[in-house]
C-alpha cells in the first residue's frame, strides 16, 4: 500500500527467512547455560520471561543519577549493528512524552491500519503479558514468532557483552521488536519512546515522522530539574530533515522545541500552531458524551472528527496522530481522509479510561502523576455518568504523591488504597495518612487489588463506578485478576 521506496530494501535476508546479522562463534565447551546454542536456549516462552528478568529493568527502578547514568546508546547501536540493523529493515514514527504517547501510538496504528498497511506497534509498559509490547495489526508477537528472535538476540547480546556490558531488559525487549518488524516486513512501525528519548533505546532509528506529544514533571530526577529540561530530552527524538510535530503546550516547552528542532534542522509543526486544531464537546445517541477535533495539515483536512478514547485530554492526541497521518501522506503513504477516519474509530487502548466490566462498572486508567489525575477525574465528571465513585488507588513511591492525592480528593467520592506488586509501590498506609491529612477525607487501605475490589463492591450501588488508577502497574494486576475470574 506504499508507493515507491517502502525501506524494504534492506531486508533481503529478513523476508527470505534467513537469518539478520552476522554469525555469531559458537561459545567454548564450558560457557554455562548459554553453550546449549539456538535450538536448546529458551525451549519455552517461560524461559524467555525468566532470562529478561535477570536484567536490569529501568522501569522498575527508583530514578536516580545511576539510572540516568545507565541511559547510553551506545551498546544498543551495538546491539542492532550485530543484527544487521533490524530498525532499518522498516519505516517508522517515532512517538515521546510524558503524557499520552500510548495513546497516540495507539490512534496513529488505527489510522494506518485504516489505511490498508500493515502496522507493526512497539508500546509499554504491557499490562499482563510482555508479548503485548510488540504487536502486528493487534497480534502480539506470537510464542512460537518470539522464541527463535528471542534466542538470536540472546546470543547476539552474549558476543557483544565482553565490550559493552550486559543488556537491559528494555534494549533487549527492543530489539526483538525491531527484529520481529523487519521479518515480518511490516509496511511502517509505531515506536512508542520508554524514558525520554534522546538517549531511549528506541532511539537509533531514523523515523518518517517524529512526535513529541505533552510534557509534565516525570522523572525529574533522570530527565532534568524544569520543565524545559525535560522538554529537551524528549526533544531528543528530532532528527536532521524529518518532519517534527507537537501539541501545543506551555510556551517554555514549546520554546524548546524549536530550539532542538532549528539545532538538528527538523522541520517544526505545532498542532495548535503551523497546524490548525479546534476541539468540542458533544454528546449523541451513537456515541454518548464524546470530543470531536478538526485538524488542518498541510495536505489534508479532518473536520468534526470523533475521538475514539474517552477523556477530554485524548483531544489533543487525536489531533497528534492526525497531524502525524497529515505528514506521511507527505512521505509518500497513502492516507485518504476518509480510511483514516474510519481507521481512527476503531482504536483500542486497554487501560486507559476503559470500561472493564459493567456490574458493577469498573473503570481503568493508568493515570500516574499529578496532571494525568487531574484529567481524569475531570474527564470522568464529563463522560461518565454515575451517583457516586470510589476509586482503588496505588502508586509508585517515587512519585509527586501528594498532587496525585490532591486531585484525587477533587473528585472521588471514596478511596480504598491498595499496593502492586511492584517493587517500587507505595505504601497504602503511608498513602491513606498522606490523603486523610491533605483532604481531610476518609479512606481504607487494602493489602490487595482482590481485597480493595472486595470493599469497593460492597460499597457501590447500581448507578456507582469504581475507578481503578494511580499506576499501569496496578491497572495490569486488575486487568489479570478480573480475566481471570472470568469477569472481564
Amino acid at each position: 500500500m506504499i508507493p515507491e521506496s517502502t525501506g524494504k530494501g534492506n531486508m533481503s535476508s529478513a523476508t527470505t527467512g534467513a537469518p539478520i546479522g552476522i554469525p555469531v562463534p559458537p561459545p567454548a565447551a564450558d560457557a554455562g547455560p548459554a553453550a546449549h546454542g539456538p535450538a536448546q536456549r529458551f525451549p519455552a516462552y517461560a524461559d524467555v520471561l525468566k532470562w529478561l528478568d535477570q536484567r536490569v529493568d529501568v522501569e522498575r527502578l527508583r530514578p536516580s543519577r545511576e539510572v540516568a547514568d545507565a541511559l547510553k546508546l551506545e551498546r544498543m547501536k551495538a546491539l542492532c549493528a550485530a543484527l544487521g540493523h533490524p530498525e532499518r529493515g522498516f519505516r517508522s514514527v517515532h512517538v515521546a512524552g510524558t503524557k499520552g504517547k500510548g495513546s497516540t501510538c495507539a490512534m496513529t496504528a488505527a489510522a494506518l491500519r485504516g489505511c490498508g498497511l500493515t502496522v507493526g506497534l512497539y508500546t509499554s509498559p504491557h499490562l499482563v503479558d510482555l508479548r503485548e509490547r510488540v504487536q502486528i495489526n493487534e497480534r502480539c508477537i506470537s510464542e512460537p514468532d518470539l522464541l527463535p528472535i528471542a534466542r538470536k538476540v540472546a546470543d547476539v547480546a552474549d558476543a557483544i557483552e565482553p565490550e559493552h556490558g550486559p543488556a537491559t531488559f528494555f534494549e533487549l525487549i527492543t530489539a526483538i521488536a525491531f527484529v520481529h518488524f523487519a521479518e515480518q516486513a511490516v509496511d511502517i512501525g509505531v515506536i512508542e519512546v520508554g524514558l525520554g528519548g534522546r538517549l531511549d533505546s528506541t532511539n537509533v532509528i531514523t523515523p518518517e515522522v517524529s512526535v513529541v506529544t505533552s510534557i509534565s514533571w516525570d522523572h525529574w530526577q533522570i530527565l532534568g530539574d524544569s520543565l524545559p529540561k525535560i522538554a529537551r530530552e524528549k526533544a531528543g527524538i528530532f532528527k536532521p530533515g524529518v518532519i517534527a510535530v507537537a501539541i501545543d503546550q506551555k510556551p517554555e516547552v514549546v520554546e524548546t522545541f524549536r530550539q532542538v528542532a532549528a539545532e538538528v534542522g527538523a522541520p517544526l509543526r505545532v498542532v495548535g500552531k503551523e497546524i490548525e486544531y479546534s476541539v468540542r464537546f458533544e454528546a449523541s445517541p451513537a456515541l454518548g458524551p464524546h470530543m470531536r477535533v478538526s485538524v488542518t495539515g498541510m495536505r489534508h483536512s479532518y473536520e468534526h472528527v470523533a475521538v475514539p478514547l474517552r477523556g477530554e485530554h485524548q483531544a489533543g492526541n487525536c489531533a497528534l496522530a492526525l497531524a502525524v497521518m497529515d505528514a506521511l501522506g507527505e512521505r509518500g503513504f497513502r492516507t485518504p481522509e476518509d480510511r483514516v477516519i474510519e481507521g481512527l474509530a476503531r482504536t483500542r487502548f486497554p487501560g486507559r479510561m476503559e470500561l472493564i466490566k459493567t456490574k458493577p462498572r469498573i473503570l481503568l486508567d493508568g493515570a500516574h502523576n499529578a496532571d494525568s489525575m487531574k484529567m481524569l477525574m475531570k474527564s470522568i465528571g464529563l463522560q461518565i455518568q454515575s451517583d457516586s465513585m470510589v476509586v482503588i488507588f496505588g502508586c509508585a513511591a517515587d512519585k509527586d504523591i501528594d498532587g496525585m492525592l490532591k486531585e484525587l480528593a477533587s473528585g472521588a467520592d471514596k478511596v480504598i488504597f491498595t499496593r502492586t506488586s511492584h517493587a517500587r509501590a507505595a505504601d497504602p498506609r503511608e498513602l491513606a495518612r498522606r490523603f486523610t491529612e491533605t483532604s481531610g477525607k476518609m479512606c481504607q487501605t487494602a493489602p490487595s487489588f482482590e481485597a480493595a475490589v472486595e470493599l469497593a463492591k460492597r460499597a457501590v450501588g447500581r448507578e456507582d463506578v469504581i475507578c481503578v488508577t494511580g499506576s499501569l502497574y496496578l491497572v495490569g494486576e486488575a486487568t489479570r485478576f478480573l480475566r481471570e475470574r472470568g469477569l472481564a
